[in-house]
């Protein structure tokens, strides 16, 4: 819960450094989690949208709880994504190879698996210390 509240509020937009495997993955864990309680209280409260087909209104599922939270988070996502992707040595910009249909996502989640570049690389120190000697 640690990594989702300190991605929230402390490195909300940050776009710069490192992001182990961990923190990564607890905050794709808990933002999950919080979409889907988003969608639950959308149910109870009565606050989900209908869409008008043929006439008839079919339920989504989704409301407006849900929606002000997926919008709020994200842009943590992008970030936390960004500097996980800087861990393993890529470019942020690696994160539009999601754009491509299966294919891209299916590299893309092979390299947030991968574990960090040792030491130092162009985007920061690891974020583990492991390496800091070798400079690498």
């Amino acid at each position: 819960m640690s990594h989702f509240i300190n991605a929230i509020t402390q490195h909300y937009a940050d776009f710069s450094g490192r992001a182990r495997r961990k923190e990564f993955w607890m905050f794709m864990l808990f933002s999950s989690v919080f979409v889907v309680v988003a969608m639950i209280l959308d149910k109870v409260l009565g606050t989900t949208i209908c869409m008008e087909i043929l006439g008839e209104c079919i339920d989504t599922g989704y409301g407006w709880v849900f929606l002000l939270s997926v919008i709020g988070i994200n842009l943590p996502y992008l970030a936390v994504s960004v500097r996980r992707l800087h861990d393993v040595g890529k470019s942020g910009w690696f994160f539009l190879v999601n754009l491509i249909p299966l294919a891209g996502y299916i590299w893309y989640t092979v390299v947030v698996c991968t574990d960090s570049q040792p030491g130092t690389n162009q985007y920061g120190p690891n974020p583990k210390g492991i390496g800091a000697a070798t400079g690498s």
